[in-house]
């Protein structure tokens, strides 16, 4: 009769062992370099949110910021969702790998919701639909004109199937009447030597890194994909403002594998708003067309859950899958 309060006893010990583990290894992170996963190549927004992040924090260890670009940003995600669940991996989600890639992909390595933890959303931004010098458009109107009078004729790149990038030309095809063929490669950085070489004759490129090239006159910018037009170009008109009711937000966010540790979650989230309130990287990012948002890990899980729906309905709409 004796067994039962002692194993009782043995239990509740070895549980407050545990707890303490926990709360001390939680306590000690970051304990070596933290991996920081890109989903997409060098040199796009999210790629530039990471290093930026990597650059400037104050976490005690180094974050080795690790592309891994590839099947719309999965290959990356998931990689971090199958990752330890220590805070060492971290991964710069996006609006295509956290909220359309559920709908787009008829099998996914990952659960957008259940395989991670929300840790902050970190900065929006427009798509610039940006032409080919060659093209003879200057306006969304003169631009749908163009693509009813030469079906079929056009196309239009991504740096991958199910990026903001893809889906927003796909929105525009679906809310115009249009019709343009889809031309996913492994990074922006590839289609965009085809769209100056007029190869492929538009593109709704993330506006940090078309909008310096449209400034430099290399392809030329039609109109942004916000509902209001973004303070890095005033003068750039909205799809919106031609068709109304367009809006399409590329997003940014931070997430680590499921169960990660509510200390470790708010430590990285608390180093996020230090970094990001940076007067020179407030400044950067404002130059580039980004607008940061860090949020709470609860802002990020709601407003998630909220793109989900919608890009949902984008997708069916508009009937695009990855191949």
């Amino acid at each position: 009769m004796q067994r039962r309060p002692l194993l009782a006893a043995t239990a509740a010990a070895l549980l407050a062992l545990a707890t303490t583990g926990a709360q001390a290894q939680a306590t000690a992170f970051p304990s070596k370099p933290i991996r920081l996963i890109v989903t997409f190549p060098p040199g796009g927004a999210p790629d530039i949110l990471a290093r930026l992040f990597a650059d400037k924090a104050q976490l005690g260890q180094n974050i080795m910021v690790d592309n891994k670009p590839g099947a719309g940003g999965n290959i990356g995600a998931d990689m971090a969702a199958k990752a330890p669940a220590d805070g060492h991996t971290l991964v710069m989600g996006t609006v295509g790998t956290h909220s359309i890639n559920g709908s787009l992909y008829s099998k996914m390595p990952y659960d957008m919701v259940k395989d991670f933890t929300p840790i902050a959303h970190v900065a929006s931004a427009p798509n610039l639909l940006v032409v080919t010098n060659d093209l003879p458009v200057k306006t969304v109107a003169e631009l749908i004109t163009w693509l009813k009078a030469n079906p079929g004729k056009a196309s239009f790149g991504s740096p991958g199937i199910g990026s903001s990038v893809h889906v927003s030309g796909e929105l525009f095809k679906s809310m115009t009447g249009t019709t343009m063929t889809h031309v996913p490669y492994k990074g922006r950085q590839f289609a965009i030597p085809d769209l100056v070489g007029g190869q492929i004759q538009l593109m709704f490129d993330n506006m940090p890194s078309a909008l310096p090239m449209a400034k430099e006159g290399k392809i030329r910018a039609v109109a942004q994909t916000t509902a209001k037009r973004s303070a890095a170009a005033p003068d750039v008109p909205t799809v919106a403002e031609t068709v109304p009711g367009f809006e399409a937000t590329t997003w940014f966010a931070m997430f680590g594998p499921a169960n990660l540790p509510r200390e470790v979650v708010a430590k990285v989230n608390a180093e996020l708003k230090r970094v990001f309130a940076l007067p020179d990287v407030q400044d950067k990012l404002k130059t580039l067309g980004l607008e940061p948002w860090i949020s709470t890990p609860d802002e990020l899980a709601r407003y998630q859950a909220t793109e989900i729906v919608k890009w949902a309905k984008v997708v069916k709409e508009s009937g695009a899958k990855a191949e």
